[in-house]
């Protein structure tokens, strides 16, 4: 293996607590150098990884005095020995997120339920653990599997998939059931964003028989995962998903672009923090069919470019314009995309 990778690998198991995987790559380094006759340096790395001890495994994140549990290496990748998913210590709260009142109830519902999980399991009962998430690009579908994640005290991990659609044949449903299999053996929320990519219709003529394939290994891990914790796929493009793919999941929930109340609790919330001239209510109307990840960016460009001119205070003027601006690029946006 290039020095780089094992370089990488070096890092990346002390990193996240895996001792064994730390020692293996240690011990792999110290024989490349020796097979290159440096033998003053291996045995020196010798000596000292002999006086090292193990790294114990870390805990993955800390919530008030209350500790999120510990996770076991991550699976990686065996062609490039990349990992397999990213392990994401949740930071976002409920209280960034907006959505409409019925996925509020359906989302606390479901914590609801995981916290009295030995309540239910006492009578032969299991949460809600598979969710899909559907709807247009920028309405919260990310944000709320990291908010989810933090409210019921679990470690998010985001698959990777560009690294899990292997070139090799049969890979990519390997590196599925890996990924599956580490999910199911200790409590994580576990995100399948862009879902679509690897759960298309599989009466597509664009597939071809692997991917065809990674669609039935798919929905066997979905129906037969029963880990403590949560399965989460998220896609904008729910038409494209194959139809057996929707019974598999406890939920569906579907994000909208917000309307004009959510708009104006939004505005609100990003300008929590800096003054400004103006009531949410006033710029409402400019903000319609901008979806949440739009408004976010706008006010926080209008307070990045106030705070850059040595102002205190965002006026309407400056975020009409930057209304404007973001207009101009979601229109040039759209134009290209058709």
């Amino acid at each position: 293996m290039p020095r780089g990778e094992l370089l990488k690998k070096l890092f990346y198991s002390y990193a996240h607590g895996d001792g064994q995987g730390f020692l293996d790559t240690a011990t792999e380094i110290i024989r490349d150098e020796e097979s290159k006759n440096n033998r003053v340096l291996a045995n020196a790395l010798r000596r000292n990884l002999g006086d090292t001890k193990s790294p114990q495994p870390r805990d993955i994140a800390q919530q008030g005095d209350k500790t999120l549990r510990k996770l076991n290496v991550v699976p990686f990748e065996r062609e490039k020995q990349l990992p397999l998913v990213e392990t994401i210590t949740p930071e976002r709260r409920a209280s960034d997120l907006i959505l409409k009142r019925s996925n509020q109830h359906l989302l606390l519902s479901l914590v609801n339920e995981f916290r009295k999980r030995d309540t239910l399991g006492a009578h032969g009962l299991r949460p809600r653990s598979r969710l899909l998430f559907c709807g247009p690009p920028g309405c919260g579908k990310t944000l709320c599997a990291e908010v989810f994640a933090h409210e019921v005290r679990l470690p998010l991990l985001v698959v990777s998939m560009d690294v899990i659609v292997s070139s090799l044949l049969g890979e990519t449903a390997t590196n599925l059931r890996r990924i599956f299999d580490y999910a199911t053996v200790q409590p994580v929320v576990l995100l399948l964003d862009e879902f679509d990519a690897i759960a298309r219709l599989r009466d597509d003529e664009t597939l071809n028989g692997e991917l065809r394939r990674v669609v039935n290994s798919l929905l066997t891990l979905i129906e037969k995962f029963h880990g403590q914790g949560f399965i989460i796929a998220a896609t904008n493009h729910e038409r494209q998903l194959d139809p057996a793919i929707w019974r598999r999941f406890d939920e569906v929930v579907f994000f909208e672009k917000p309307d004009r109340n959510q708009i104006i609790r939004l505005v609100s919330l990003k300008f929590k923090n800096f003054k400004r001239d103006f009531e949410s209510i006033e710029v409402a109307d400019a903000f319609e069919d901008f979806s949440h990840a739009d408004i976010e960016r706008v006010c926080i460009n209008a307070i990045r470019r106030a705070i850059l001119s040595g102002q205190r205070v965002v006026t309407k003027r400056r975020l009409l314009r930057g209304i404007a601006l973001e207009s101009r690029r979601r229109d040039i946006a759209q134009q290209h995309q058709s």
